[in-house]
Order: C-alpha cells, then sequence, then structure tokens
C-alpha cells in the first residue's frame, strides 16, 4: 500500500464503502445512520469492489450503518481480500459473537476498528465499555485481525473522563486505542474545552509506536486547540466515500460532491479531484482523510518527514532512542543525502 502511494501521485489509496445505512443504534451525535434502508445487494457490493480495485484502491474500510447487519458481509471482506486489497472493518460491535469473530477470521479480515465512548451507557451514547467488555473478551481471544478502540471527544457525553477508562482497558487486552475529535455535519472541529483537552493529552500518551499516526497527527493538535490546518484535502482521490447508492463522494461529512457514480468513476476523476482546493479543510476533523494526504507528505519530502517524526517523539519522551530499523532509515535519508537522491529518483518523488 505505502509503496503504490509514493509511486503514484494521484492513484486512490483508501475507499469507505457504505454496504448499509440501517443502525441498531441512535447515537445522538452520529448523522450517519438511519433504521429502515436494506442492505445493498451483494452483486451490486461485489461490483463496485471490484471497480475500486481497477481504480488501484490499496485499503477498503467497510462502514455504515451498521455492517454487521449486512447478511453477507463476509463475502464481501473475501472479495476485497482476493484482490490483494487490505479489508477493514468499522462497527459498534453489538452484533459479535464467538462464531461470527471465526467468520470474520476465514473471511480474511485484515482490521478492526469499535467505537466505545463511555463507561456506561447514556442517552448520547449506547456504545458502552460495561455493555461491550464481553465482545472484547472474545475479540481478544479468537479475533486474528488487529483491533483498535476509538473513543470520540467533543460530544456531550456525562463523564468525558470515561474515554481514558476506554483506551486503558484497550491496551490492557492488547488492542490499540485511539482518540477522535468529534465534528458537526459538515465535518468542521472545534477546540476541546480544558478539562477534555487533558484527557486527550493522557490518551494520546498511551501510543507507543514509533511509526504510528498519534505522532504524527499534527492537524489532531491544533484541532484540539480550535486551530486551522494549511493542508491540501484530497478527498475525491486519495480517499473515496461511497455511499449505498454507488456514488462517490468527498467524505461522509460532504455527501452530494462530486456525487458522480461510481460505476462512472475514472482516473481522471481522481486527477482532478486532487487538485481541487477544499473550502472546508482548515476545520475538517476527518482523520482517514487526513492520514492518507500524510501519505503524499512523505512522498513529498521524506527528509522532513522522517526528521519530524523522530522529534515530535524525543519531545514526549526524551529519553526515546530509535530502534535499529529507524537508525538505519534516519541514516540513509538524514545522513546521506546521495542515498536519499537515488531513493527519489527510482520512486519518481518531487523533492
Amino acid at each position: 500500500m505505502f509503496a503504490a502511494a509514493i509511486q503514484h501521485r494521484t492513484r486512490p489509496v483508501l475507499a469507505q464503502i457504505i454496504p448499509i445505512r440501517r443502525c441498531n443504534l441512535a447515537c445522538a451525535y452520529c448523522n450517519e445512520f438511519d433504521h429502515a434502508s436494506s442492505p445493498v445487494t451483494l452483486p451490486v457490493m461485489l461490483a463496485r469492489i471490484d471497480k475500486l480495485a481497477a481504480l488501484g484502491v490499496s485499503i477498503i474500510t467497510i462502514s455504515g450503518g451498521e455492517p454487521l447487519l449486512h447478511p453477507e458481509l463476509e463475502q464481501i471482506i473475501r472479495r476485497i481480500r482476493s484482490h490483494g486489497a487490505i479489508a477493514t472493518l468499522i462497527s459498534n460491535a453489538y452484533l459479535l459473537s464467538p462464531d461470527r469473530i471465526r467468520a470474520l477470521n476465514r473471511a480474511g479480515l485484515d482490521y478492526l476498528q469499535i467505537s466505545i465512548d463511555n463507561v456506561e451507557p447514556d442517552d448520547i451514547s449506547m456504545k458502552s465499555l460495561r455493555v461491550l467488555e464481553r465482545k472484547l473478551e472474545w475479540l481478544a481471544r479468537d479475533a486474528e485481525f488487529a483491533v483498535t478502540i476509538n473513543s470520540v471527544l467533543g460530544i456531550d457525553v456525562r463523564h468525558p473522563e470515561d474515554a481514558l477508562a476506554v483506551a486503558r482497558r484497550a491496551r490492557s487486552l492488547g488492542f490499540n486505542s485511539t482518540v477522535g475529535i468529534a465534528h458537526d455535519g459538515s465535518g468542521q472541529s472545534q477546540a476541546l474545552p480544558e478539562r477534555q483537552l487533558r484527557i486527550y493529552r493522557d490518551i494520546r500518551r498511551l501510543e507507543t509506536g514509533v511509526f504510528s499516526f498519534a505522532h504524527y497527527d499534527r492537524f489532531q493538535e491544533n484541532l484540539v486547540r480550535g486551530l486551522p490546518n494549511q493542508w491540501h484535502c484530497h478527498a475525491g482521490a486519495r480517499f473515496l466515500y461511497i455511499c449505498e447508492d454507488g456514488l462517490v463522494h468527498w467524505c461522509s461529512q460532504q455527501r452530494g460532491t462530486p456525487g458522480i457514480p461510481l460505476a462512472d468513476y475514472t482516473l481522471e476523476d481522481v486527477e482532478r479531484q486532487y487538485a481541487i482546493q477544499k473550502s472546508c479543510a482548515p476545520s475538517c476533523g476527518i482523520s482517514c482523510v487526513h492520514q492518507t494526504a500524510m501519505l503524499d507528505q512523505i512522498r513529498e519530502d521524506p527528509r522532513r518527514m522522517l526528521q519530524e517524526l523522530i522529534e515530535r517523539r524525543r519531545a514526549s519522551e526524551p529519553d526515546f532512542r530509535a530502534p535499529l530499523l529507524l537508525r538505519g532509515i534516519a541514516w540513509m535519508f538524514l545522513d546521506n543525502p546521495a542515498i536519499q537522491k537515488a531513493f527519489v529518483r527510482v520512486l519518481g518523488v518531487r523533492r
């Protein structure tokens, strides 16, 4: 995935696809569900997966609604994997059972993200640790795919400290933990209040991976302080959002633009959307779009990216000593300009 993204400037990297809009929950802050929609039929879903593969998409995320409500979800996952793409799933986990987890294993799922907002359910969110504890234990025991638990700050839950408790429980089970910042119906985020900002900092300190996006997500650092980000959003190009009607949109919060049927979407459309400056970008809180844009930052200036990554890690952990692999990469890119130039020439990367 990384190599393809680096080599092809306007090749789509990540697509989020909706097989069903219906959800079994009704979280107060969510605008991505209904209670009536039928699942998209399997032949239609398979054709959409094939089209994304033809466009060169490397990661396909199945979202909703609640995708576990789709009766043929495992077949959709198999089709993604048959193309060599990475298959990921975003779910509230309510419908998981040991048998369903094993079915997802057999289908070849690579990665599952679960959103948990509080310890006890309330009128804002039913995605609570107490309700899902047994599901998490089953996942820790049986899942052959990676699991990340995500909490959201900036929503009006009674006890925002619960997000830290959720993150710590996730780590204790061997899962990754992340934190997102709530956004409005157009994808715009606002500064966190001081109480939630402290919680945000505590959760981010739980991240330990050297190459984790958590150590490089400068955009989120700005958002939690209410500061705009200066960046070029590549939604509609590097990132595609395909709704249940089969239309391509910039993201879940900008549905309607460009609104082109996936079946008709071409690499010329990708090139066109790549170049567009989006007015919603400065305060955008859609993290997956930012993360795909980060690949272009790596592509355009790998030396600067690597240096910033190391500096950010040392700022949060003064005694940090880079592992051998990172030291080797740093030696090539930071200490040997000739090697960096050769790498740039091979990949056709702009310096």
